[in-house]
């Protein structure tokens, strides 16, 4: 049963990907979503560079979250401080890359708050 649901998760991944490519001009927000944290990034798949990057791990968060960085509360704090410094460095639109994950719970609540900061898309 768990082999499946990984290769499912796999396979989801896979479906995105091939779909979506972050440029210069409109970086790709990556989500990556454990048991424990969740972390996003904003790449420029042409450069195959990180532009900026933020996770419930982060030194800044960890102060204000209580417990583990594995709830809705962490994703939203997560989905803002990523968007915080891509604004800081200049990007307003992002294309979404929700991994392999449904775009439901932790990964719904980043995009919403970082749409909220003022990212794009």
């Amino acid at each position: 049963m768990l082999a499946s649901r990984i290769a499912r998760t796999q396979r989801r991944h896979r479906r995105v990907r091939r779909r979506i490519q972050g440029t210069a001009q409109r970086p790709r927000l990556a989500v990556f979503r454990s048991n424990n944290h969740i972390y996003a990034q904003v790449i420029d798949d042409g450069a195959r560079n990180t532009l900026a990057a933020a996770s419930s791990l982060d030194k800044d968060l960890r102060q204000d979250l209580p417990g583990l960085g594995a709830n809705c509360q962490a994703s939203q704090a997560v989905g803002k401080l990523v968007a915080e410094r891509a604004l800081a460095q200049g990007i307003r639109s992002v294309v979404f890359d929700r991994g392999g994950n449904l775009y439901h719970g932790r990964v719904k609540a980043l995009a919403d708050a970082a749409r909220d900061a003022g990212l794009i898309f």
